[in-house]
């Protein structure tokens, strides 16, 4: 198996390349930057189209902040731009399987410009006609970033306490490690079958625990 992974140098995608490294997947990473640990390295800052090798599966890690970003023009730029320009790539490709990391409450309707960007880059991915979609929509990723994200920090701090006090269909809303949607990640490249999935943290975690 094969795979391109957009965002390698990010949260989830340094835990994919980890983890898929100890299986012995060959990564072709997309990015701005050299990646260690992958087999090859493309370099771009996705605001053109671009080309990438055939593979059995696309892998899209892209995020930002809009702290990070600094403005909202710069926020879509990254989760909506460049998510659908490696997508369009990925098919040109000859790619038919797409995962990509949303977010929990995407909805191109939210009031909410986080939640609606990545709504309308989950409504505009699934309008490409891969064959087969995945959605992850985590909730809080927990992990250890290179960038500090002062607030995000906190939560994941009170992250055991706000657990328990999301039941039921809430827990969607509740952290999980990046490692764990990586791993996620790593069992859907393995899956067959046509359509669009949308995976919350029960199953992610579900999918998880069989790599």
């Amino acid at each position: 198996m094969t795979v391109v992974l957009a965002g390698a140098t990010g949260l989830v995608g340094r835990a994919f390349v980890r983890i898929a490294g100890e299986g012995d997947y060959p990564v072709t990473a997309v990015g701005r930057r050299d990646v260690e640990g992958v087999a090859a390295t493309i370099r771009t800052d996705f605001s053109a189209p671009l080309a990438l090798p055939p593979a059995d599966v696309a892998l899209c890690a892209l995020g930002t902040t809009m702290a990070t970003a600094g403005s909202r023009a710069a926020f879509y730029a990254v989760d909506h731009v460049a998510v659908l320009h490696f997508a369009q790539a990925a098919l040109a490709a000859g790619i038919r399987h797409f995962i990509v990391i949303s977010a929990v409450g995407a909805d191109p309707r939210s009031p909410v410009f986080y939640s609606r960007v990545k709504g309308e880059t989950e409504r505009d991915l699934a309008a490409l006609g891969f064959a087969r979609l995945d959605i992850l929509r985590p909730g809080l990723l927990l992990g250890r970033r290179r960038e500090r994200r002062p607030g995000e920090a906190l939560f994941q701090r009170l992250d055991p306490v706000l657990r328990r006090l999301l039941p039921g269909p809430l827990s969607r809303y509740a952290g999980i490690p990046a490692a764990t949607v990586a791993a996620a990640m790593l069992a859907l490249c393995g899956q067959g079958g046509e359509g669009t999935t949308i995976h919350h943290n029960a199953e992610l975690r579900r999918l998880a625990s069989a790599v």
